[in-house]
């Protein structure tokens, strides 16, 4: 089951700049039904509660363009709950991170 995340009230600032989503090997994993690369970036969920260290993986030809310590959107971000071998947990999904309104976008890194 996927469960889709209202966001209206967090924030979201980028923790590390997105890397490939790999398997065992190291080789990137691909999308099923459409062969597109997935990445994976981390985030810091933030609202009246705390915060909190999420990996929200993506499927795009190229990684989303966001800089660490941006404010970014996650676009449709859903929780997929897993089991697997005695072990459980949440998996995050976004179809895009963009930079949040009003922020810098992540063409700013390395200057």
């Amino acid at each position: 089951m996927r469960l889709m995340i209202d966001t209206s009230q967090v924030t979201f600032t980028v923790g590390r700049e997105a890397q490939p989503k790999t398997d065992q090997n190291g080789v990137q994993r691909v999308e099923r039904s459409t062969n597109i690369p997935m990445w994976s970036v981390q985030l810091v969920a933030m609202d009246n509660g705390g915060a909190e260290v999420i990996t929200v993986t993506v499927a795009a030809p190229q990684p989303p363009k966001v800089a660490i310590g941006s404010l970014v959107t996650p676009v449709e971000l859903q929780a997929i709950p897993w089991a697997q071998n005695g072990r459980n947990g949440v998996a995050f999904r976004a179809t895009d991170i963009k930079a949040a309104p009003g922020s810098k976008s992540g063409s700013s890194a390395g200057a």
